[in-house]
C-alpha cells in the first residue's frame, strides 16, 4: 500500500518501534557530501568511458573488479575483497563487420552474439530465411542449410513507438505501481520454461550438423538498436556456429530481398576471444564496520557486469556508481553506525543473477540440491527458487536489510515494499526528508529480474527502489547506445544521498526490518488448470 506521511506515522505509533524519524543532522551531512562534494559522475565515467562494457569474466570486467575494490579501500572501508564463484568462460569482441554483397553492397548494423565463435576472417555466403524458434522447426529445414547464412527470426513488421521514448513518472503513474502482486506457482509453466532454456544450444548443434556458415537473428527492438545478448558461457557449452544479431530494419530488408529473384549474399567478418584461464567470476564486497558486533549488518548492492554492445552505463554502471558513492559518503562521515554496512557489486547478473545467488549460498542459506542431471544444466534463475526446503545459515539472521539499485539512471521516486506491508510505515518515515527531491512513494508491488529477488525468495528483507524510467526500456537497456550520454547527473546525485540515508537509518534502527515468513513449497495457484504444451 502507498501511505501518506501522516498515515504512516499513525500506523507506526501503533506498531513496535523499528526506527526513529531520521536524524536531520546526519541527513544534512549526507546531502551536503553527495550534492556539493560528490564523486558519482567521475566514478560512472571511469566505469563507462575508460573501462567500457563489462561482460562477466571479460578483461574489462576484471579491470572493473580490481578498480572498484581499490576505490572501496581508498574510501576507508574495511576488508575490500573479491568473493569468487564458479561461472564459466569470458568472451569479448575484437572486431566485427557485416555487409550485404549482393544484390548491392551495404554495411549492416550488427553485433556478434555473445559466446558464439567468430568467423576468423571474411565469410561470404547466400542467405536463407529459415525461422528456427522451436525444436519442431528443425525438420522443416533439414538438408537445406548447407553453406548458407541462416536468418533464424521471423521478420515481422515495423514496430512504431506509441509512447514517448523518454518518461518521468507523475503521481498517477506511481500510484499504478501500488498493486499487490499475487504469486503464481505452476509446475507445468516452469517445465515449459526449462525446456526452452536449452533451445539455443540445440539450435547451434542443428546448424553445425547441417553445415550452416553462420546464423543471424533480428534485434527485438526497432530504431537501429542491437544488443548481442547470448549464452554458452558454461563450461562444456561451446557453440560452434558464429551468431550475429542485426538491427531489425536491416534484417527486414534482407528478408524482403530474399523473396525476390536475385540472389542475396552477406559477408561476415567477426573476430572474438574466449577467456577461459579463470572460470571464476567475482563479487566485489567491502564493509563499513558497526559499533555493535552482535547487531548484524545492512547491505546495498548493484550489478557491475553488463552486456557488450556499449558501455553498460544505465545497466548498470549507474547503480554501481550510486552504491560506491553511498559508501564514500558514509565512510566520510567519520562516525560508526550501530550495525555494519556492507556494499556489494555483483557479477553475472545478466546471465541469471549468478553473483547474488552465490552470495546467498556462501553466506546465508542452502536450498535442496538438484538430483536430476538435466536440471543441473538449466540456468539457476529458473531452478534455484524452486528448491525446498530452505535451510538458513548462521549469518541468515545477521542481514537486517538489503537495498538494490538497477533500473537505469533515473532519480529515486520511492521504494517497492515487495509485498511486505509491515515495512511501509518505516520507509515512509525514511523518505520524508526527500519529498522535495521527488522521492515519497512506498508501493506494494514486487519487482523482478535483479539481485534482490532471490533474497526475497528465501525470506530476507531485500528491496528495490522506484526510479524514473527515462529512456531505459525504450533505448538504453542492453543496447548499443547505453553510454554515458544517457546518464543524468542530478538524478544520480539524488539517488546516492537517498541510498546513503536508507543505509544509515537501517543500520541504526532499533530493530531489523520486519521479514516475511521463511518460505516453504507453495501449492499450485490453479490446481484445475490445463496447460497447452505447444510452443
Amino acid at each position: 500500500m502507498r501511505l501518506t506521511f501522516c498515515a504512516a506515522l499513525a500506523l507506526a505509533a501503533a506498531m513496535p518501534a523499528i526506527a526513529a524519524v531520521p536524524d536531520p543532522v546526519v541527513n544534512g551531512r549526507i546531502i551536503d557530501a553527495g550534492m556539493n562534494h560528490g564523486d558519482v559522475m567521475e566514478t560512472v565515467a571511469y566505469l563507462t568511458d575508460r573501462i567500457g562494457g563489462r561482460m562477466t569474466n571479460s578483461p574489462q570486467m576484471r579491470a572493473a573488479e580490481n578498480w572498484t575494490r581499490q576505490r572501496f579501500a581508498e574510501y576507508g572501508l574495511s576488508n575490500a575483497r573479491l568473493e569468487p564463484f564458479e561461472f564459466g568462460q569470458g568472451w569479448s569482441i575484437d572486431s566485427s563487420q557485416v555487409r550485404m554483397t549482393a544484390p548491392r553492397v551495404l554495411t549492416l548494423r550488427s553485433i556478434p552474439v555473445a559466446w558464439t565463435p567468430g568467423t576468423g576472417g571474411a565469410v561470404t555466403a547466400p542467405i536463407v530465411v529459415a525461422p528456427l524458434r522451436r525444436d519442431r522447426d528443425f525438420a522443416k529445414w533439414r538438408g537445406k542449410l548447407a553453406g548458407k547464412i541462416v536468418l533464424v527470426s521471423m521478420p515481422g513488421e515495423a514496430d512504431e513507438p506509441k509512447d514517448a521514448a523518454f518518461e518521468r513518472y507523475d503521481s498517477p503513474a506511481i500510484t499504478k505501481l501500488d498493486v499487490f502482486d499475487q504469486p503464481k506457482t505452476s509446475a507445468a509453466d516452469l517445465a515449459k520454461t526449462i525446456r526452452r532454456d536449452g533451445f539455443g544450444a540445440r539450435r547451434d548443434a542443428f546448424l553445425a550438423a547441417e553445415g550452416a556458415k553462420a546464423w543471424v537473428s533480428k534485434s527485438y527492438r526497432d530504431g537501429g538498436l542491437i544488443s548481442g545478448e547470448g549464452e554458452g558461457y558454461a563450461a562444456g557449452d561451446a557453440r560452434r556456429v558464429p551468431g550475429i544479431q542485426m538491427a531489425a530494419e536491416d534484417y527486414r530488408r534482407l528478408a524482403r530481398l530474399a523473396k525476390g529473384s536475385e540472389p542475396v549474399a552477406l559477408e561476415i567478418d567477426t573476430r572474438v576471444t574466449f577467456h577461459s584461464a579463470d572460470t571464476r567470476a567475482n563479487n566485489v564486497i567491502a564493509d563499513l564496520p558497526g559499533r555493535d558486533p552482535k547487531a548484524g549488518y545492512v547491505m546495498a548492492g548493484a550489478h557491475l557486469d553488463s552486456w557488450v554492445g556499449a558501455d553498460g552505463a544505465t545497466d548498470n554502471a549507474a547503480g554501481s556508481a550510486v552504491v560506491m558513492e553511498a559508501a564514500r559518503i558514509l565512510a566520510g562521515l567519520g562516525v560508526k553506525p550501530k550495525r555494519a554496512i556492507r556494499f556489494a557489486l555483483w557479477s553475472g547478473e545478466e546471465q541469471g543473477l549468478y553473483g547474488s545467488i552465490a552470495y546467498l549460498v556462501q553466506h546465508l542459506v542452502t536450498r535442496a540440491p538438484i538430483t536430476d542431471p538435466a536440471l543441473a544444466k538449466v540456468n539457476p534463475y529458473y531452478t534455484w527458487p524452486t528448491r525446498y526446503p530452505i535451510t538458513p545459515k548462521s549469518e541468515f539472521n545477521e542481514l537486517a536489510a538489503y537495498f538494490n539499485l538497477d533500473n537505469g539512471s533515473g532519480k529515486i521516486r520511492g521504494i517497492y515494499a515487495e509485498g511486505n506491508p509491515a515495512v511501509a510505515a518505516t520507509f515512509t518515515q525514511w523518505l520524508a526528508p526527500f519529498a522535495g527531491m521527488g522521492a515519497d512513494a512506498v508501493v506494494s508491488s514486487r519487482t523482478t529480474g535483479t539481485d534482490h529477488v532471490f533474497m526475497q525468495s528465501v525470506g530476507l528483507p531485500g528491496f528495490q527502489f522506484i526510479q524514473d524510467p527515462l529512456d531505459y526500456e525504450t533505448r538504453t537497456h542492453h543496447s548499443d547506445v547505453d553510454t554515458f550520454d544517457h546518464l543524468k547527473a542530478a538524478d544520480l546525485r539524488q539517488a546516492s544521498v537517498i541510498m546513503a540515508s536508507f543505509l544509515w537509518n537501517a543500520a541504526n534502527a532499533d530493530a531489523p526490518l520486519p521479514r516475511p515468513p521463511l518460505p516453504t513449497r507453495p501449492k499450485e495457484t490453479d490446481p484445475f488448470a490445463y496447460v497447452d504444451d505447444e510452443e
